[in-house]
């Protein structure tokens, strides 16, 4: 193999050699213990910052900017049992290499974490707030928060940034900090950039990104999606479900919803458009799908791993209370797409089009073992991270135990899987880094305190205003930023408002979590739903509204953690039990209303019965209950005698 001396071709080398470092440092410290928290969390920002500057050019579009673009150009048809096809931002870019002014940038970000790491003994040994910083200590500060200003940008696009921006005016100009002060929390302290986010980023977030990678490398998207068309396609809208149960089980290896809408997507939109579902319907079925595997156990969105920083509790005590919440949203789209698919009378695919559920298991079952070995690894007492890297190490040996699979062990896919897990994992470094920025400010200026008395204020201490303020500022902040960044500030702005009326804090925590994720699909800026609009040549606005309408149940059950703990597993079990199944019944009935079709099509008073009973049941209480079951037994005993002569008519017409 010739070796390419050129500039495009000994760029491609260092991204390889940078990407690999990177991930292999991460996983060396996950196994052998993390150094110091300036030593880990700087290298870990230095890696991102060095691939950032490689990687996206100063004009250069965002990767959910490019995939949203490549969904407009995907082609329209896809079959079942074909492979999903993968589109994703090139892994290193063949043309538009870095420009001198790329270059500059690059040695400029990284100059002050060498001085940090050169100074070590200096920084470590200062009294933080006390001792004044030097005017090296200060330039290098000044410069370290513009680079990861610019970098945030780069990657993610100008909202975080700009928040940030706002928040250094606010501290400067209206709280008077002084700038060496700020300068001090914001570089020389674990309190600012070098923080808890940061923190989360290199010891939780890279390693899953790259098992999802290897995953990916390794076919089992398509054991999804296969897994997914055998048990559901062949029923009512069965292509609806299969994005439904697919996206689902992507989610747990991918931290972002366009992400997950372009490797589902390119199959299930064409299918669903092809039984008869309108393309803005079709849209809105996978952006809602791709949307919840953030908030999809057992491998959540990065978020997750933040909440359970800030709340001081293991991964899996995250996982436990996002279980029920995260059925409920499952089971409130796909009753949306059942519901819709019976009113418009759709059937599924023949079964002869469909993969056999024990073929699917017997050529690509083994590669669920990766997860399941997450799972046995992280419920046996260890932590996340180290069950994350024996999942990932785990996953080509497991592709090579069947012939089916062990195409996807060459070194080609093994180098470009660890390219890829560093490369997604650019834009969350990158987020908590800036998001750190925030977090600096409000806790040196006390804006939190302001904040919380305010909203506190503006309630008037009812917690009902408190959580839709809590919620519109969740979907509005999410509109312009990750999951994560959009979390974590209004964890430092708004969750401890409601905790203050008092909600316990991983309900609080979870309400924040929530609609920071389901900004993803509230219009008009909706990420997931571009992305599947696009694939599906649909109305943006249509697919969003049909996205909102499919997720309606995900825009409740927040506000029901709050009043009900028991959705979380916080409780006794009959309590748990009873909320768990009165809220699945309600929200089965919800979704019946919200599509006009419960046991045959509903009239305009029906639908009100069926959308007032399926609320009433939602909401925890025994009366609230017991209301919510009479007004939906109004509404099967009048829909009941049609039922049945639609049964009789369909057997009547049943060939013998």
């Amino acid at each position: 193999m010739k070796l390419d001396l050129s500039h495009a071709g000994i760029f491609r080398f260092a991204v390889i050699v940078i990407s690999i470092a990177m991930a292999l440092y991460h996983m060396w410290a996950i196994a052998f213990g993390s150094p110091e928290a300036f030593y880990y969390r700087g290298t870990h920002l230095m890696f991102a910052m060095v691939l950032v500057f490689l990687l996206f050019r100063f004009r250069s579009k965002t990767e959910d900017a490019v995939l949203i673009e490549a969904a407009a150009h995907m082609p329209a048809i896809q079959t079942p049992g074909a492979p999903a096809p993968v589109v994703s931002v090139p892994v290193v870019p063949a043309t538009r290499t870095p420009t001198v002014f790329d270059y500059a940038l690059l040695v400029i970000g990284i100059a002050p974490i060498l001085h940090l790491f050169i100074n070590y003994e200096y920084i470590t040994n200062r009294i933080f707030y006390v001792d004044d910083l030097t005017p090296t200590d200060m330039i290098m500060g000044t410069i370290m928060t513009v680079m990861v200003l610019e970098a945030t940008r780069r990657v993610i696009g100008w909202a975080l940034p700009l928040t940030a921006i706002v928040f250094l005016i606010y501290g400067l100009f209206i709280a008077r900090l002084e700038p060496m002060r700020m300068l001090d929390q914001l570089y020389m302290t674990t309190e600012g950039i070098f923080g808890i986010p940061l923190s989360v980023s290199a010891s939780y977030v890279l390693i899953f990104v790259l098992f999802g990678s290897f995953m990916e490398r390794t076919g089992t998207g398509q054991l999804f999606m296969d897994f997914a068309l055998s048990i559901t396609g062949h029923t009512a809208g069965g292509p609806g479900k299969v994005s439904v149960v697919s996206s689902s089980l992507f989610g747990t290896i991918s931290g972002s919803a366009v992400a997950n809408v372009m490797v589902d997507g390119p199959i299930s939109i064409p299918l669903m458009k092809r039984t008869g579902f309108p393309p803005h319907f079709a849209a809105g079925v996978e952006a809602t799908a791709s949307t919840g595997g953030q908030i999809m156990p057992p491998i959540m969105g990065a978020a997750a791993f933040v909440m359970a920083e800030f709340l001081a509790v293991s991964y899996a005590q995250v996982v436990i209370w996002a279980v029920i919440p995260a059925i409920l949203y499952y089971v409130s789209c796909f009753a949306a797409v059942h519901f819709e698919a019976k009113r418009r009378g759709l059937m599924g695919l023949p079964r002869s089009e469909l993969p056999n559920i024990g073929r699917v298991f017997r050529e690509r079952g083994h590669l669920f073992i990766p997860i399941l070995t997450i799972l046995t690894v992280m419920y046996s007492g260890y932590s996340a991270p180290m069950a994350a890297l024996i999942g990932t190490l785990a996953c080509f040996p497991v592709a090579a135990l069947r012939r089916s699979t062990r195409g996807y062990l060459n070194w080609e896919n093994f180098i470009d899987a660890f390219v890829d897990g560093a490369r997604n994992s650019l834009a969350v470094a990158t987020a908590c880094a800036c998001a750190g920025i925030v977090i600096a400010v409000v806790t040196l200026s006390g804006l939190g305190i302001v904040f919380t008395q305010f909203v506190i204020g503006l309630s008037k201490d009812t917690l009902l205003l408190a959580l839709v303020l809590t919620m519109v500022a969740g979907i509005v902040l999410g509109m312009g930023m990750p999951t994560t960044p959009a979390y974590i500030i209004m964890t430092a702005l708004l969750v401890p408002a409601i905790i203050k009326l008092g909600v316990i804090a991983p309900a609080a925590h979870m309400f924040a979590f929530y609609f920071a994720v389901l900004s993803a699909i509230t219009p008009p800026v909706a990420l997931a739903v571009f992305a599947a609009a696009g694939l599906a040549k649909a109305d943006l606005w249509a697919s969003g509204w049909a996205a909102v309408k499919i997720g309606a149940a995900g825009f409740i059950v927040p506000f029901m953690l709050v009043y009900e703990p028991a959705l979380m597993m916080i409780g006794t079990w009959p309590q748990i039990i009873g909320a768990f199944c009165t809220a699945s019944f309600g929200i089965l009935l919800f979704a019946a209303g919200l599509h006009g079709y419960f046991l045959t099509a509903t009239s305009n008073w029906q639908r009100a019965a069926l959308i007032c009973g399926g609320l009433l049941l939602i909401d925890p209480g025994l009366v609230t209950d017991l209301i919510g079951a009479g007004i939906v037994a109004v509404v099967i005993a009048v829909q009941w005698p049609e039922h049945q002569k639609a049964r009789r008519l369909a057997a009547e017409r049943k060939p013998a």
